[in-house]
């Protein structure tokens, strides 16, 4: 996997800008074309199981207006999809650079705090 390849997306003819990091500059600009557009930017095809972290993470966001840490991922994913699925080790697997921080780039949340 790759770091975004430039800071702005063309998506369905608008575009979309992200930081030097590769988070969207404007959260209203999420959409599911938009984080399968920055997973292929990225180099990474999101599957059915990427898709289920994805929107823990955007539900613990509406709840909590924050990104969770590796922590609290885990642990909002597991009360969301199970014990087997809420492990770090799964989350590893998904996203192996960081998973707190890339799966919040790809839910179209802010960077998660503690997270370097």
């Amino acid at each position: 996997m790759t770091m975004p390849s430039s800071q702005t997306l063309t998506v369905d003819g608008r575009f979309v800008a992200r930081d030097s990091e590769g988070y969207l500059v404007s959260l209203d600009d999420w959409s599911p074309e938009v984080a399968e557009a920055m997973a292929q930017d990225e180099g990474r095809e999101l599957t059915p199981a990427h898709w289920e972290v994805l929107n823990v993470l955007r539900d613990f966001y509406r709840r909590y207006e924050a990104a969770p840490a590796m922590r609290p991922l885990v642990k909002a994913v597991r009360q969301s999809l199970g014990e087997e699925k809420g492990q770090s080790i799964y989350l590893m697997r998904l996203f192996p650079e960081s998973p707190a921080k890339v799966a919040a780039r790809l839910a179209g949340l802010p960077k998660p705090t503690n997270c370097l």
